[in-house]
C-alpha cells in the first residue's frame, strides 16, 4: 500500500492539456524522496484535459483528477481540490508551468519543520523574478494590484498576487467559511479571510515563460478581483456577486449616460433618449453578467437568448420606474446628466434580485 501523502499539490487548470505529462514529471523530479500526490481540479476543459490526468492517473497512484461540471473559476477549484485533500500541508500552483516546482521542498519544509503557517512563492523578493508575465500590460496589473492589496493587508507580503503556496491543511479547512470562492486570488483571499494572522515565509522564484495554452487573465478576471476585494472590506455585508453585479450596473450606468449624450446631440427628446439609454444598458449589462457575475452558471446557445429576453421583459418593471424617476429629476432641474444616472441606478438592486432567482438560478 503507499504512504499517506505528506503533501497534496492542487492545480487548477482549463485547457491545459499539453502541461499536465511534463508538470507531473517535473514534480516528480522535484519532489524525490518525499510523499506527495498532485490533485488536477478541472472545469469540463474542451481540450479534454480531465482525459489526459485519468489516463496518467491509470498508470501513476500519485495522480488524481477532479472534474467539475457546470462550474467555473480557480479561487473555487482551489477550495475543493483542498478539501479533497487528507493531507498535512497542500500545495497551490498554476498548470502552465509558469511556477517553478524545484521552490515546492523549501516552501513544504517551511510549513512543516519551520513553523511557517504559509510559506508563498514569491516575485518581488531578493532572487525573485516576474520575467515569464506575457507583456507590459500584464506586468502593469500585477504591479498594480499589489500595489492596492498591500494597502489591505494583515500581514507585510511583497507578492500577495502569487497563486503558487504551501499551507497548512488544518487553516485553510478553518479559513473556508470565510473565503469569498470568487477570481482567481485565493491567496489575497485566504489572507484577508483567515481566523487569525498567519505566520508567512517568502520563498523567491523566477516566474517562467507559460510552456503551453493560453494566458487566462483577462479584463472579466480583473473586474471580479476588485469585487472580491470590495466584498473583504464590507466584512463580508455584501455579497459578492451583488458587488460584481453593481460594478456591471456602473458600466451600463455609463453606457446609458453615453448613449443619451449621443440622443442629445443628434435632437432627440429627453425621454425617447433615456428609454434608448436604457435599452442598450440592459443588453450590455446582460452580456457582461453572463460573462462575469454569472459566469459558473453561464447561459449559452438558444438558452442565452431566451436568458436575455426574459431579462429584458423582467427589468422592464426596473426601466419604468428608471425612466420616470429620471424624467422626475429632469422636470426639476433639467440636468441631464444627473437624471440619467438617478434613474439607471434605482434598477441595480431589482435587477439583481431578479437575476439571481429567475434568470441565472442553480440548475
Amino acid at each position: 500500500m503507499r504512504p499517506a501523502a505528506e503533501v497534496s499539490i492542487v492545480v487548477p487548470c482549463y485547457n491545459e492539456r499539453a502541461n499536465v505529462r511534463p508538470l507531473v514529471a517535473a514534480l516528480s523530479h522535484a519532489l524525490t524522496g518525499r510523499e506527495w500526490e498532485v490533485i488536477f481540479v478541472d472545469d469540463s476543459s474542451p481540450d479534454g484535459t480531465i482525459d489526459e490526468v485519468r489516463a496518467l492517473a491509470e498508470r501513476d497512484g500519485r495522480v488524481r483528477g477532479l472534474l467539475r461540471v457546470g462550474r467555473r473559476g480557480l479561487s473555487s477549484a482551489v477550495i475543493e481540490g483542498v478539501l479533497s485533500s487528507s493531507a498535512r500541508i497542500v500545495a497551490v500552483m498554476d498548470g502552465d508551468m509558469q511556477h517553478d516546482e524545484s521552490c515546492l521542498g523549501r516552501m513544504i519544509d517551511a510549513v512543516a519543520c519551520d513553523g511557517y503557517d504559509i510559506a508563498v512563492g514569491s516575485r518581488h523578493v531578493a532572487g525573485g523574478d516576474n520575467a515569464g508575465l506575457a507583456n507590459g500590460w500584464r506586468t502593469f496589473l500585477s504591479d498594480s494590484g499589489i500595489r492596492l492589496v498591500q494597502m489591505t493587508l494583515p500581514v507585510r507580503l511583497g507578492d500577495p498576487m502569487s497563486g503558487f503556496f504551501a499551507m497548512r491543511r488544518d487553516l485553510f479547512a478553518r479559513t473556508v467559511p470565510r473565503l469569498s470562492g470568487t477570481g482567481f486570488k485565493i491567496l489575497l483571499d485566504v489572507f484577508l479571510s483567515a481566523p487569525r494572522r498567519p505566520r508567512v515565509l517568502e520563498v523567491p522564484f523566477v516566474f517562467r515563460p507559460r510552456a503551453a495554452g493560453e494566458s487566462k487573465l483577462d479584463i472579466l478576471v480583473l473586474v471580479q478581483f476588485v469585487a472580491m476585494l470590495a466584498d473583504k472590506l464590507c466584512r463580508g455585508f455584501l455579497p459578492t456577486r451583488f458587488v460584481a453585479f453593481s460594478l456591471v450596473g456602473l458600466v451600463g450606468i455609463l453606457v446609458n449616460l453615453a448613449v443619451l449624450e449621443v440622443g442629445r446631440r443628434f435632437g432627440a427628446d429627453f425621454t425617447t433618449g433615456q428609454w434608448l439609454g436604457t435599452l442598450v444598458a440592459m443588453v450590455t449589462n446582460f452580456w457582461m453578467n453572463n460573462a462575469l457575475t454569472y459566469r459558473d452558471r453561464r447561459l449559452r446557445g438558444a438558452r442565452m437568448w431566451l436568458g436575455l429576453g426574459l431579462f429584458m421583459v423582467i427589468c422592464s418593471a426596473g426601466a419604468i420606474a428608471d425612466v420616470g424617476i429620471a424624467r422626475a429629476i429632469f422636470s426639476r432641474d433639467g440636468q441631464w446628466g444627473l437624471a440619467g444616472a438617478a434613474g439607471a441606478a434605482i434598477a441595480v438592486v431589482w435587477n439583481y434580485a431578479v437575476s439571481s432567482t429567475l434568470i441565472w438560478r442553480v440548475r
